[in-house]
């Protein structure tokens, strides 16, 4: 019978099959419905065992919140702790492990860095007492803490809150350490941050123990000393293994304020200091009181070191030059090092009078109380460097970490990407108001020349003509300040720069170091002036492994022609615009000042055709000035430096200025100038010394080649009176029994 029934068609069976999967899914979707509400009804039941009410209820709801602050922390932790981390790539260990005997320009020794393998004492070889003077004035619970003490902590900002000052320091040894490794001593969050992060890296992967022998042997304890074994051997011409307890205290105070404290400087101060060491080691339980009692007594006799002094930023500098060099493994395998750097003794000092007499003879006028000098010839080579006022109380280098505001000495390299797109000295641009969207600049008196030239426009450091430049050089104000950007990075600035509509009148902050650098490129011609420390290195066996103009040189950045273009403005301004101050008798100066928004930081950077100085005045914590401008303290040191550094040499002239004539009535620097004031005393002026010409020193360092090279060949015979030798090299030839300089 079936048979006999018609076959239903296709769209019956596909009705039939969609009917039978609705009925599936209808039942898969309450069975699923009731096993959720099954397990929903078992977990509320379950929960409800769990439910807390009353006053335990406060305490689960805070429990809880801080679980979800206290994970969103642990994100936020981890985000600030990748820049701390990355400070530890590479051999973060060795890299510091390298030791550096520096000498200046004549061969004398100037100081040392680093760490002396040969002279290192080991923990276990120091006196009991000497450790626990650190730690009692340091970190007493330095073997209970993580690396943060955080009781410490609160302790000295409760202290420091009721003192309203900064009595106690709230770093823990760790801390102190990991900034000496890896972080500079600029005061910032962000640096505190690392710090403690990295604190905690250096306990994870040191002893307490190896911390502590770490720290004793990098921390810095005034006179150039590095390491209490180096500062034992400089202020009391012995090993730590030998110190008395007396002595022992005095080292253990260096630690806060190495030069403030160091006995060279002030021995009453260390003195008193030291005191307060011993005076620490009882009240944490270290020493009894009638231990201590010789001691205090007895006070500690250092060596006479008053006549020593160190050019300590300068060195800090140049060692971290040596430092990149042997990272980057130019160096060889070598780790002690004697190197050979441009510094002049002579400069070093008359710029150090030069800045401390500006800042006590006028620093409470103009409400500046930090300067910072860099002094380099037109090839980079750095003569001299000042940080700071005093190192002792801040090792922050100034001339090299500080980032400050350049105001109008950032000028010249917006005219010079000018010349270099067609623009002349003599070309007319307008002197008019100005915006980009809704930003106008100002001109300093608030009025507007009209139709100027570019020579008139940089001498009268015109605000509005360097923004318009920017805006004209390009299609638009982006790819001109681009091109300007460009320019001031192939001249020396290092530092990023943004591209702001206020970048052409210097709102984007440099550093000393750099701008000296790129100003040098205008004294030597157009020739790239990389600033070094390093003539030449070599190794403690007296190898030669390196030499600046080998392995470096001076490249040309910018045509002679452009440098023949701006050089006769920059003069101007010297001798007729904002910087009249820097005025040197008899001798061509160009430059420029810069003075920044609020007068936070004033600046000159100038040059002759011997020297390139850069002057900056403000304050650590951006407070304005008394409305000190480039062309008053700045332009007045420049002038003071500048005068002693051409005093008995021969000068040279700036490239496409003409010198002044020569005659009795013209010499350089008159031997009559007025004595320098400090502290209300005349300073008498030291006699510069007469310098040697460059073709002398590369003679005589030729002659020194060659002698290195017959020194370590003691078995060649001297060559005979007719034998002939001609070092390709070397510049010195032997011929007919006697040696030539070509």
């Amino acid at each position: 019978m079936t048979d006999l029934l018609p076959k239903p068609s296709l769209w019956e069976r596909t009705r039939i099959a969609a009917l039978r999967f609705d009925s599936w899914l209808d039942h898969t979707v309450y069975l699923a419905g009731q096993s959720l509400r099954s397990g929903f009804e078992s977990l509320y039941a379950a929960s409800n065992r769990l439910h807390v009410s009353g006053w335990r209820r406060v305490g689960v709801e805070i429990a809880c919140e801080g679980l979800t602050i206290g994970l969103a922390g642990m994100v936020v932790a981890l985000a600030l702790a990748m820049p701390a981390f990355q400070e530890t790539k590479g051999n973060w260990l060795k890299r510091a492990d390298i030791a550096v005997t520096f000498l200046d320009r004549y061969g004398n020794e100037i100081g040392q860095r680093g760490i002396l393998h040969n002279d290192a004492v080991a923990l276990s070889e120091m006196p009991d007492y000497v450790i626990k003077a650190v730690l009692a004035t340091e970190d007493r619970r330095f073997y209970e803490h993580f690396g943060i003490d955080v009781g410490g902590t609160i302790r000295a900002l409760a202290v420091n809150a009721q003192a309203n000052a900064v009595v106690q320091g709230g770093s823990s040894l760790s801390q102190q350490l990991a900034k000496n490794l890896f972080l500079s001593n600029e005061r910032t969050l962000q640096r505190k941050i690392k710090e403690a992060y990295l604190a905690i890296w250096l306990e994870c992967h040191l002893t307490k123990d190896e911390i502590l022998k770490l720290y004793l042997d990098r921390a810095y304890m005034g006179g150039g000393a590095f390491g209490i074994e180096a500062a034992a051997q400089f202020y009391f011409g012995k090993s730590v293994r030998d110190v008395t307890l007396a002595e022992a205290a005095m080292l253990a105070g260096l630690f806060k304020a190495p030069t403030k404290f160091a006995p060279h400087v002030n021995l009453a101060a260390a003195r008193a200091r030291a005191n307060q060491v011993l005076s620490n080691m009882v009240e944490a339980g270290f020493l009894t009181e009638g231990q201590v009692y010789a001691a205090r007594r007895n006070p500690a006799e250092p060596v006479d070191r008053s006549t020593s002094s160190a050019p300590d930023y300068y060195l800090d500098w140049a060692f971290g030059e040596i430092a990149k060099l042997s990272e980057d493994g130019k160096l060889g395998d070598e780790a002690v090092f004697i190197v050979k750097t441009p510094h002049d003794p002579d400069i070093q000092r008359a710029a150090e009078n030069a800045l401390e007499s500006s800042l006590r003879q006028y620093g409470e006028q103009y409400n500046a109380s930090q300067g910072a000098i860099v002094v380099m010839d037109p090839d980079g080579a750095v003569r001299a460097m000042v940080g700071g006022r005093d190192y002792g109380q801040s090792q922050f280098n100034r001339a090299t970490d500080a980032l400050r505001q350049p105001g109008s000495s950032f000028k010249p390299f917006v005219y010079t990407t000018a010349f270099m797109n067609g623009y002349r000295p003599d070309s007319i641009v307008p002197d008019a108001p100005i915006c980009i969207k809704n930003w106008c600049p100002q001109n300093y008196g608030r009025s507007y020349a009209g139709r100027v030239t570019l020579t008139t426009a940089l001498v009268k450091s015109i605000n509005t003509i360097p923004v318009r430049l920017s805006v004209q050089m390009g299609k638009d104000s982006v790819d001109g300040r681009r091109k300007i950007i460009e320019t001031s990075h192939r001249m020396g600035i290092t530092t990023e720069l943004k591209e702001s509509w206020a970048l052409p009148i210097g709102v984007e902050a440099v550093t000393v170091l750099d701008m000296t650098a790129a100003y040098g490129v205008f004294a030597s011609g157009g020739y790239k002036a990389t600033p070094h420390a390093a003539l030449e290195v070599r190794s403690q066996k007296g190898d030669l492994l390196y030499r600046f103009d080998r392995e470096v040189g001076n490249p040309l950045v910018i045509s002679p022609g452009i440098v023949a273009d701006i050089n006769p403005i920059l003069n101007l301004v010297v001798e007729q615009g904002t910087a009249k101050r820097a005025q040197l008798p008899g001798i061509k100066a160009a430059g420029k000042t810069g003075t920044t928004n609020s007068y936070r930081d004033a600046w000159f950077v100038g040059y002759t055709g011997n020297y390139v100085t850069g002057v900056w005045f403000g304050n650590d914590d951006y407070e304005s000035t008394r409305k000190m401008t480039g062309g008053s303290l700045p332009a007045m040191t420049w002038h003071q430096v500048m005068a002693f550094a051409h005093k008995g040499i021969d000068i040279k002239p700036i490239p496409a200025v003409a010198p002044f004539p020569t005659g009795p009535e013209t010499q350089a620097i008159a031997s009559t100038e007025p004595e320098t004031m400090l502290d209300g005393m005349e300073v008498p002026q030291r006699v510069r010394p007469a310098g040697l010409a460059k073709a002398t020193i590369e003679a005589l360092r030729s002659i020194e080649e060659l002698m290195q090279t017959t020194r370590r060949q003691p078995q060649a015979k001297p060559p005979g009176p007719t034998a002939s030798i001609e070092p390709a090299s070397t510049g010195v030839s032997w011929s007919n029994g006697r040696w030539t300089v070509r």
